[in-house]
């Protein structure tokens, strides 16, 4: 589900919110979220905010492939609840013809936990190769596109 989020200049960013569940299974010794975890909830955020663009087809759908280039985590608080979803932003910057980079927060009403960047490429199974996005990929990736607002700060 997608959600106007406004901006400090007035304008509006269309972000994707996915209130993910954390499960028990996911905390580590002290209560707190695993830090392996949380690749798994941005995975799950991309794949919610793009299912759209999953070919029904299961041979399409392996020539209309992702693949995750690059990933960075910052932690900034330790998430200690399994009670209660946590709720996850996600945006897109940097949309090219091969790849574009996501942005995430991972947080709740008091604190952000984690922000991180996700680089993912277009890639073809069939061919084993890198392929190019096609206009209506584009289109879905622009649609959540903002340059201004970068994850991380």
């Amino acid at each position: 589900m997608a959600r106007q989020v406004p901006q400090l200049s007035g304008a509006a960013v269309s972000r994707h919110i996915y209130h993910c569940p954390v499960r028990w299974s996911d905390l580590d010794a002290n209560g707190h979220l695993n830090s392996s975890r949380y690749g798994v909830l941005l995975e799950e955020t991309r794949m919610r905010m793009f299912s759209m663009l999953v070919p029904k087809d299961p041979a399409e759908r392996l020539a209309r492939n992702f693949l995750l280039r690059e990933q960075t985590i910052r932690y900034k608080h330790p998430l200690e609840t399994w009670e209660t979803p946590v709720r996850i932003e996600a945006w897109v910057t940097d949309v090219k013809r091969v790849s574009l980079t996501f942005h995430f927060e991972v947080k709740d009403d008091e604190r952000v936990y984690a922000t991180a960047t996700s680089v993912v490429a277009g890639y073809d199974s069939i061919r084993s190769g890198i392929r190019r996005f096609e206009q209506d990929e584009l289109d879905v990736f622009n649609s959540y596109a903002d340059s201004t607002q970068v994850a991380g700060n």
